[in-house]
């Protein structure tokens, strides 16, 4: 039987998200800036995407803040425990890649740990947005760092400024 990928489109509060996958699971889901024709998109579509579609409407829509979907992402044995740890980020919380690195592979790892979070292909789902510097500060995000904030916002782990009153 032959695996092939299948891809549809959607559109977020943060732009056009591409969603890919096999009869085997979800492979990609990544910000997509370029435009869509048609033509990008795969007609029909194995259950796994339209399941996609629907937990990512429900999470922007704040209905959802667990996901629920067979993944199949192409990557090292090393990046894969890297984003299978990601996975135990609780919506509304974050950790620094310090504390990724000691739990997947110790405190030197920090770097790897940094990059293969950088080459996550499902982004939101595998949450690793929620992955922040030790002192705070929001680093990197291959969405853009404007993405990170929105997303970080949206399930409460950074709350808006609120304005002080003078009276």
């Amino acid at each position: 039987m032959e695996n092939r990928t299948y891809t549809t489109y959607m559109p977020s509060p943060l732009g056009q998200l591409r969603i890919s996958g096999t009869d085997l699971g979800i492979t990609e889901v990544r910000f997509c800036d370029d435009e869509v024709t048609p033509d990008d998109q795969t007609d029909e579509l194995p259950a796994c995407l339209n399941a996609c579609v629907q937990q990512l409407q429900e999470y922007f829509a704040g209905k959802r803040q667990e996901f629920n979907l067979t993944l199949a992402p192409a990557g090292t044995t090393f990046q894969k425990q890297v984003w299978q740890e990601l996975q135990g980020i609780p919506h509304g919380k974050t950790t620094s890649y310090l504390a990724v690195s000691k739990v997947v592979s110790g405190e030197k790892a920090i770097r790897a740990v940094g990059a293969a979070n950088g080459r996550n292909p499902i982004c939101i789902v595998v949450p690793c947005h929620r992955v922040i510097g030790s002192d705070g500060s929001l680093t990197g995000y291959a969405g853009g760092l404007w993405r990170k904030e929105w997303l970080l916002r949206h399930e409460g782990a950074l709350r808006t400024a609120t304005q002080t009153s003078i009276f």
